[in-house]
C-alpha cells in the first residue's frame, strides 16, 4: 500500500515540495511538544484520507528555525496549507479532527 507518512520537510527540500501543483498542509511540530504528538495520529489519519488532493508534511521547528521564523510559527503546533508556496490558512493549536478537516475541505472546494 502507498506509504501515508508525511514527508519530512527540511530548508533543502522545502522548496521542492512546495513547487508540487498540490496543495501543502505543514504540520509545524516538535519532539518535545505534547500537544503536536496528541496531533501526529490526526493528521496522519487525514494524510491518508486527503493523499490524492494534498501533499502532507512535517517541519520541525527546532531543526528549522529560518523556516518557522520565515512563517511566523509562534506557538506549535502549527498547521499550515500553502498553495503555491505561499501560506493561504493555518490553524494553531491541538484541535480536534473535524476543524482541520474543515480547513482542508474548504480550501480543496466541494470534495
Amino acid at each position: 500500500r502507498m506509504s501515508t507518512e508525511p514527508t519530512k520537510l527540511t530548508a533543502s527540500n522545502f522548496n521542492m515540495i512546495m513547487s508540487n501543483d498540490k496543495a501543502v498542509l505543514v504540520d509545524f511540530w516538535a519532539e518535545w511538544c505534547g500537544p503536536c504528538r496528541v496531533m501526529h495520529p490526526i493528521f496522519e489519519k487525514l494524510a491518508s484520507e486527503f493523499r490524492d488532493k494534498i501533499v502532507f508534511a512535517r517541519l520541525n521547528v527546532d531543526d528549522n528555525g529560518d523556516l518557522s521564523a520565515k512563517y511566523r510559527v509562534m506557538s506549535i503546533p502549527t498547521f499550515m496549507l500553502f498553495s503555491r508556496g505561499k501560506p493561504i490558512d493555518m490553524v494553531v493549536g491541538a484541535v480536534s479532527e473535524d476543524k482541520l478537516r474543515q480547513m482542508i475541505q474548504k480550501h480543496l472546494g466541494s470534495a
